[in-house]
């Protein structure tokens, strides 16, 4: 296929593809909030999306607020597959309408006239998402306000390459979506599964009732802060006096995953350069516990890569001694016999948080040590999946960004 250039004002593109402008395109929306004060407006009927009903998928299906009949004709009713574009904080975020609906003032919505195929301009905008944060600027409260949006420029091809191109994308999409749910459905049964195991155990017949619930009879109850079996923040240093001129790498709170305990984005930073909240001291199969809300879920196990490096204090650093094993404290922690006791323990109205002798009160119960193993066997189990399936997800998603590369610039072409 033609494979020649010209020069545009936004650079060079195909010869047989345009430069057009949003507005060229179709119609633009900016959406409207009928009064949140009339109840009349608000109940069953059609989607109100703002910009936090916005996800990774392509269509917004459900979102958290309706609008009655009557609350529609307060509003600006955009159809099926409108292209919604958030334009004011959170700028360049990018849906599709999954049926008729309105949205909030924060959000323009494209209606495509027949020319255009809205599913590539969909695929054009969140390609083009980092140039509209650059329109937006670097302020306290980005906006970009509809008089700029409509003069947004994309590149299009003829309609049937679009459709084409919207395909291919789009068959990406649903693999991607294919693969969400079934990680949905594993962890909705591990979850499960977890309520079971960690307060019924295996094969019991004879239970008793204790302050933090009903656990089978065998079981002992104990305290993170009981020695037999735990050490809190055994050993702590300060980088800026201790290792001036040496490298490690820090785990902070936000290094942690909420929900998944999956480990990312650790900084690597030099000794006299750390944070004054770098000073926990962190080995193999240690426990790390974050004691401040809203990360309240954010807890891992260290593996070997990471052992004598550094964590915040915002985490609680558990050390299992031959009582108990680390994996099994860990699924433990995120359990709601745990997270209910965390709750009930913090203190503090700006940001509540659990101090040390806090987290050593916190019951667990504990089965022997036979019996842990089978339990997180079976929970290690569902882990590898999830793991797996997460992978797979990755590597979607790389392939899509690839092929948005390739495919939205006309570096290559498709057959139509």
């Amino acid at each position: 296929m033609n494979k020649k250039f010209k020069q545009t004002k936004i650079g060079r593109i195909l010869t047989d593809w345009e430069v057009l402008e949003v507005v060229d395109i179709g119609k633009v929306i900016t959406g409207t909030t009928p009064s949140t004060g009339v109840n009349e407006y608000w109940g069953e009927g059609y989607p109100f999306v703002t910009p936090s009903d916005f996800s990774e998928s392509k269509y917004v299906h459900e979102t958290e607020r309706y609008v009655t009949e009557e609350g529609i004709e307060k509003g600006r009713l955009i159809p099926k597959d409108s292209v919604m574009v958030t334009c004011i904080a959170s700028v360049g975020e990018v849906a599709m309408a999954s049926k008729q609906c309105i949205t909030n003032q924060q959000v323009n919505t494209i209606i495509c006239n027949e020319k255009v195929d809205s599913h590539f301009i969909y695929y054009t905008m969140l390609y083009n998402k980092p140039v509209l944060k650059r329109w937006a600027g670097i302020t306290t409260s980005p906006i970009i306000k509809k008089s700029l949006f409509e003069q947004f420029p994309l590149t299009l091809p003829r309609f049937s390459e679009q459709q084409k191109i919207a395909e291919i994308l789009g068959s990406v999409d649903e693999a991607i979506q294919k693969v969400d749910e079934t990680i949905e459905k594993t962890e909705r049964l591990k979850k499960g599964l977890m309520q079971e195991l960690l307060t019924k155990g295996i094969g019991h017949t004879e239970f008793k009732d204790i302050e933090i619930g009903r656990i089978p009879k065998e079981w002992e109850v104990v305290k993170l802060g009981d020695e037999r079996y735990f050490e809190i923040n055994k050993k702590s240093i300060d980088p800026t006096r201790d290792i001036q001129n040496d490298k490690f790498l820090y785990i902070d709170i936000e290094s942690i995953e909420g929900d998944t305990g999956i480990i990312r984005g650790i900084k690597e930073i030099i000794g006299r350069d750390a944070p004054s909240r770098a000073r926990r001291v962190i080995h193999h199969n240690d426990v790390l516990m974050s004691t401040v809300r809203p990360y309240l879920k954010a807890f891992t196990l260290i593996p070997k890569e990471y052992d004598n490096q550094i964590c915040s204090t915002g985490l609680a650093v558990l050390s299992c001694k031959e009582k108990i094993l680390p994996i099994y404290l860990l699924y433990m922690l995120f359990s709601k016999t745990v997270i209910e006791q965390c709750n009930r323990m913090m203190v503090g109205a700006q940001y509540p948080a659990l101090n040390q002798s806090q987290v050593a009160r916190i019951k667990i119960p504990l089965p022997p040590i036979f019996e842990q193993k089978e339990i997180t066997a079976i929970l290690v189990s569902f882990d590898r999946k999830l793991k797996i399936l997460r992978h797979q997800k990755e590597k979607y998603e790389r392939v899509k960004k690839g092929l948005m590369q390739d495919l939205l610039t006309g570096k290559r072409r498709v057959k139509v």
